[in-house]
């Protein structure tokens, strides 16, 4: 006869017995599920990447939209913000073998060309501020691309800051001096050093950070009229300046870079970003629409675009438009779905580089603007164009965006390669802006006398 003893003894071993069987069972189902989230994970990934490579066809003509969606379809395609938004660290060297064994020499002019500017904060912080970015950066690659030994140099750069003469009277970058600082720095390097005068300077490199590049002139009718300086004509310029026609501030061999956006102030824009925030402004634009666009001098800023984009959509609740200042505006861009990019005096405008950086689509209203870097920036997968003339026509053409290809943009704006090579690091980082820099210089080593001789 079994005593209730030995009933104790036998429902404890039971219990032990089906606690381990109910152990690894939740063990075995716990290995599986990650195996199969894992590799679910790769399969996304692949297609992404497969995505990504069929979207460089051109996208459907804008023939036949489907029914317009509400605004609010667009406002939640995406999230905000995810962790494909943060720039990750890169190897501060670049290596010379990447670029053909490519070596620049940095001249180490007089001061007054270049360091003291920096006594104003502005200069290594506006949107003129690559032509300061990228010597620095430069210097950081000792025993890469840079060299010391200027007879070993394929190309020479000559660091002049012609972007921090700022107005007394309304703040504005003045660069009347440019032409003269310029001129002086050829002279200062072509009779102290051998190199300009080997080939007029065309291994030599200059950077023109400003509105109509190396015409050095704020206003378009007087930097055509002013051209490029005779002087430079030889020479590589980069240029945030950039069209697809003839221009007269383009005779000249030239590098169409992006302006400068402080990468310090993404990353503060970014951590402020929650995670789970999602986009809730459809259509942003911030900056100078004129109620009248022709100014005092007669000319139309904008070529009265700003003025028409106000006059269509000021009122419209689909389109956050603001006239006024606010540092905050990053902030802004990040909660948007579409971006407006619109010409002012120039054709470019920083808001490219914001945009894309923060994952907000840039629309880009600038007929025939050349935009920098394009074989490492697919610009048509990321970005739309829409013809001045098309403004009133733009809540239509968004609208329709959103109900066809918006998630497609939106995932090709997530690569972070994209946004590196719009962003000017110091020390320089793989694949970022004066990686493309120097990408570009290699395509030009024709123009390098150690280059040439070594064939004679």
């Amino acid at each position: 006869m079994i005593t209730q003893k030995q009933r104790r003894t036998e429902k404890s071993l039971c219990l032990k017995h089906y606690y381990k069987w109910f152990l690894c069972f939740f063990l075995t189902l716990y290995f599986l599920g990650s195996f199969f989230v894992d590799h679910d994970q790769d399969q996304d990934h692949d297609q992404d990447h497969d995505q990504r490579s069929s979207s460089s066809r051109p996208n459907p003509p804008l023939t036949n939209p489907k029914p317009k969606l509400f605004a609010s379809r667009a406002m939640f395609e995406s999230k905000l913000h995810d962790h494909k938004l943060g720039f990750a660290p890169q190897n501060p060297n670049i290596r010379t073998d990447v670029f053909n064994n490519l070596k620049i020499y940095v001249y180490d002019l007089p001061s007054k060309f270049n360091k003291d500017w920096l006594a104003n904060d502005r200069c290594s912080n506006h949107l003129f501020a690559a032509e300061v970015a990228l010597h620095k950066a430069l210097l950081s690659l000792e025993r890469d691309v840079r060299t010391e030994d200027p007879y070993e140099a394929d190309f020479f750069f000559v660091p002049v800051y012609v972007s921090c003469n700022f107005s007394t009277i309304n703040g504005f970058p003045a660069i009347g001096h440019a032409r003269t600082l310029i001129n002086d720095a050829i002279k200062l390097v072509s009779t102290q050093y051998p190199f300009w005068n080997r080939n007029n300077g065309s291994d030599h490199v200059f950077t023109a950070t400003h509105d109509f590049g190396s015409c050095f002139h704020t206003m378009e009718d007087r930097a055509i009229a002013d051209g490029v300086p005779k002087i430079l004509r030889n020479s590589i310029v980069l240029q945030t300046f950039g069209v697809t026609y003839n221009h007269p501030c383009q005779e000249v061999e030239n590098v169409v870079i992006p302006p400068y956006i402080s990468p310090e102030s993404l990353h503060k824009t970014q951590k402020n970003i929650p995670v789970t925030k999602e986009r809730d402004i459809w259509v942003f634009f911030r900056g100078k629409m004129e109620l009248h666009p022709k100014n005092i001098s007669g000319r139309f800023y904008s070529k009265r675009v700003r003025t028409n984009i106000w006059r269509s959509y000021g009122g419209d609740r689909r389109f956050y438009l603001q006239r006024q200042r606010f540092a905050g505006y990053q902030s802004e861009i990040a909660r948007s779905v579409f971006c407006l990019c619109p010409l002012g005096w120039a054709p470019w405008s920083p808001r490219l580089v914001e945009s894309v950086a923060l994952g907000c689509v840039p629309v880009v209203i600038a007929d025939g603007i050349r935009l920098p870097f394009p074989s490492a920036v697919r610009w048509p997968d990321i970005s739309l164009t829409v013809a001045e003339r098309d403004v009133g026509k733009l809540g239509e053409i968004l609208e329709h965006v959103a109900a066809t290809n918006l998630s497609v943009i939106q995932r090709n704006l997530e690569d972070p390669s994209v946004r590196r090579a719009l962003m000017f690091n110091v020390p320089s980082r793989e694949g970022d802006a004066t990686w493309q820099v120097l990408e570009a210089l290699s395509k030009k080593l024709n123009r390098s006398v150690r280059r040439s001789n070594s064939f004679l």
